[in-house]
Formats: structure tokens, sequence, C-alpha cells
């Protein structure tokens, strides 16, 4: 099936329909998963699917209709719906196509040609699982999962716009229990990569998730304290999400975003960068254009602490009256919306080691609970496990405590490590970040 022409025929359907303007996205994809536990298969699956989205436009009225039914004999009637649907909607002023840019070729290389079968899923899990078990201390596994997938996705547009592109992914998780009955610990390794030759090693996953269980035995809860806490790389992406967030398009459009007003301020402490990167090669989140057919590149969103620009797509880039930066992001049921892409805050000079040598007392994060975050306030609170630090130390470990404070000043105060790895898609090395509560005993 030639995707784009597919594509084109939809939206010329679209058109003698009614519709002034429309586009169309295809995601076809094609999967292969298996959980392994105690040595059994507990899943084995592989699934393919079709997802096919239209939007069209009647002035500024836009309607979105979508299908799993890859039967080109159906684009009339899906097409008609959709002009239907179009016509009684209320109109959205900054709705719309955007002007067609020619997208360069780009050898991102997003694909690995390494189709693995079921047996060698269930080898990777096995190694990792077995990896796990074999820690002294843990005495239970919740299993080891592994994975991998293909996506073909083609997006066109009346506009002129046609572009194509696939990714694909490999993945595998192994989770360990440590201890017995209520005093029972739980913790988990991941990786996943574009290309196999990527990915972690199997047995370094369930080895980590084995030590890290067994190190989270016999957890204590502090007494309240306002100390330095640091987060590890796991959870520190989490800090830039909820920066990305401030500086989507649409919640500045809104008025909702508490760094709404602070363009061309300093955010973060200074010497500080944020980058994103729809261009780096292999990239969990790259791709060669955006939800609207936009070319992405590489930007420093904060630099040197100072905040650079709005994350947008071209219905929030209008309400501000600026311009798309190529972060349109969207599926097939859906209008594009802003959001990030291979997004990573630059390492700094200082080992994890040296970042905590001189914390008599602090908190160093590895789980995060809920969600307690206030957008328009930056007020932050979320529940939190990990080790107390202790002369510099990794000491004790504590659950069920809450760290609490503002990321506009989290954000003014935080120092991270060099330990940056690029496993996640936000990615952060170890950081530090002074003076929050910590909500214990």
């Amino acid at each position: 099936m030639d995707r784009l022409a597919a594509l084109q025929d939809l939206i010329a359907a679209a058109r003698r329909a009614g519709a002034d303007a429309a586009d169309a996205l295809l995601v076809a994809s094609a999967s292969l998963s298996v959980k392994r536990r105690l040595g059994q298969i507990e899943q084995l699956e592989r699934s393919e699917g079709f997802d096919l989205g239209l939007r069209v436009f009647i002035g500024q009225r836009q309607a979105i209709v979508s299908s799993t039914d890859p039967d080109p004999k159906g684009f009339v009637a899906l097409a008609e719906r959709a002009v239907a649907m179009a016509r009684v909607v209320p109109e959205d002023p900054f709705a719309g196509l955007p002007q067609a840019v020619a997208t360069p070729p780009r050898d991102l290389d997003l694909t690995d040609t390494a189709e693995p079968s079921a047996e060698e899923l269930l080898a990777r899990a096995a190694a990792a699982e077995e990896a796990a078990l074999a820690v002294p201390g843990v005495t239970n596994s919740e299993g080891a999962d592994a994975g991998w997938g293909r996506y073909d996705i083609a997006l066109a547009g009346s506009n002129g716009f046609a572009g194509t592109y696939a990714r694909t992914s490999h993945s595998i998780m192994a989770t360990a229990l440590a201890g017995s009955g209520t005093r029972m610990e739980r913790d988990y390794d991941w990786s996943s990569a574009v290309h196999l030759g990527d990915l972690d090693d199997p047995v370094a996953i369930g080895r980590r998730a084995g030590e890290q269980a067994v190190r989270r035995l016999n957890p204590t809860r502090p007494k309240t304290a306002r100390i330095p806490v640091v987060f590890d790389p796991r959870v520190a992406g989490s800090l830039l999400g909820h920066l990305v967030g401030a500086i989507n398009g649409a919640a500045v459009a809104r008025g909702t975003s508490f760094l709404k007003d602070r363009m061309g301020q300093q955010v973060l402490a200074a010497g500080l960068t944020v980058r994103d990167d729809p261009l780096r090669r292999r990239g969990l989140r790259s791709r060669p254009f955006d939800g609207e057919g936009m070319p992405g590149e590489g930007r420093a969103i904060v630099e040197n602490g100072v905040l650079t620009t709005w994350l947008l797509d071209w219905r929030s880039a209008r309400q501000l009256g600026l311009a798309s930066t190529g972060h349109a992001s969207r599926g097939t049921g859906g209008p594009p919306g802003p959001g990030p892409t291979n997004l990573w805050l630059e390492p700094g000079p200082l080992t994890p080691a040296e970042l905590m040598a001189d914390i008599a007392e602090g908190l160093y994060v590895t789980e995060m609970i809920g969600m307690g975050v206030n957008g328009v306030t930056g007020d932050y609170s979320r529940g939190a496990a990990g080790y107390m630090i202790r002369n510099g130390q990794l000491a004790e470990p504590v659950s069920e405590v809450t760290i609490a404070g503002n990321l506009k000043d989290m954000f003014l105060n935080l120092t991270p490590a060099d330990d940056l790895q690029f496993r996640r898609g936000t990615d952060s090395p170890t950081v530090r970040v002074e003076g929050l509560t910590l909500a214990g005993a």
C-alpha cells in the first residue's frame, strides 16, 4: 500500500465533500512482547495496527475523525462524516493548516533491521529475571518483560506537505522483590532503545533491579525537616517535565503557567542549559518533521539559565502572535498540541558523589508518587522514597515521605552532576535542589 497516495486520496475525498482544507495522518504498527515470571511464560503477544486520522477545515471550523480500516473504499464515507461534523462545530479563530515548508532529507537512523523472534525476546527476559533472582536477599520476582515494535508514520495535507518516516524500538524491564510479608520491598530497572545494539545488557538490568530492591529493605520515616534533596536520574527528568509543561504554548496562551511572564528571564540557575532536539540520531523521540509537517531543529530552550522559547504548534503560536517552533505532536484521534522531543539537561562538572559530599543531612530520591504539582502557581508536593544522605554518603532507606517546595525556587536552586545518559527521551543527570521541605514523621 502506498501510504502517501492513500492519504492524498483521502484528502481529495474531503475536498470533494466540501472541506476548504484537510490533512491526514496514518500510523501502521507492529509489535511483539513477552513476559516471563519465575521461569514461566506469562505473556506472549503480537499485534499489528492501522490507525488513520483525517482533520478537515471549513473556514475556521475543524473536525477530526479516525478509523482503523485501511480499505480505501471507506474513504468517501469517512470524509463526508468529517465534513458534516465540521459544519456544526463552533469556529476556532486560531485553527488552520500551516503554510507547507520543505523538509530536507535527514538521516536520523531510526530503524533497526533486526526483528527479534519470540524465542529471542524470551531469552532476554530470562537473562534479566535470573540475574535479579541471583542477587542475595531477593526473594521473589514480578517478572521480566522484553519487547520490540515498529511504527510507520505518514502525514499529508492539502497545503502540499507529504512525508513519511519509520521508527523501531527495543525494550527490556525487570522487577525484583526482597524481604517477606509486610516488610517486602520492590524495585526495577529497564532499558529502551531504537536499535538493539544500544539496549542495555539484560543481565545488568536484572542485577540492578535486584540490588536496588534489597537496598530498600527496612525503610524508616525521618522527621520533618528542610534539607537538600538529590534526585536520581530516573526521577530527575520529572523536573524537566514540569519545566516544559510550564513553557507549553497552549498553557502560556491560556495564562495557566507559572512561567507565562518569564520569557527572556532567568528561570534556572546561571550556567544551566536545557536542550530539545528532534534530530538526534537514534533518539527515542526523534522525527524529521512534527505533527503539522514542520521541520524541527535542535535548540536550547533554556540557555545559561535564561528562558529562550516557548514550545509551540501553529494554533498556540497564532494565539501568541508567534510562529510554530516545530513542536506539534498528535495522534490520529485528536488535533496537534505542543510537546517536547528529545529533551535533556546539560550535565555539570561534579560527580554525583561530589555533588553530595557536603550534605550533612539530606534526601536522595529514587522513586516519586503522585502528581501534586500546581501548574499555575508552581507549588510542588509529591510523595517520595529513597535514602537519607548523612555526611555525604547514602544511608538508611526511607519511604512514605513527601517533598515540597515551589518550582520557581527549585529551578533557581538546582545543580546537575556529570552523569547524563540518554535512556528515556527526557533525560537528566543526577540533580541537587536546595531547601526543600521533607515531610516525614
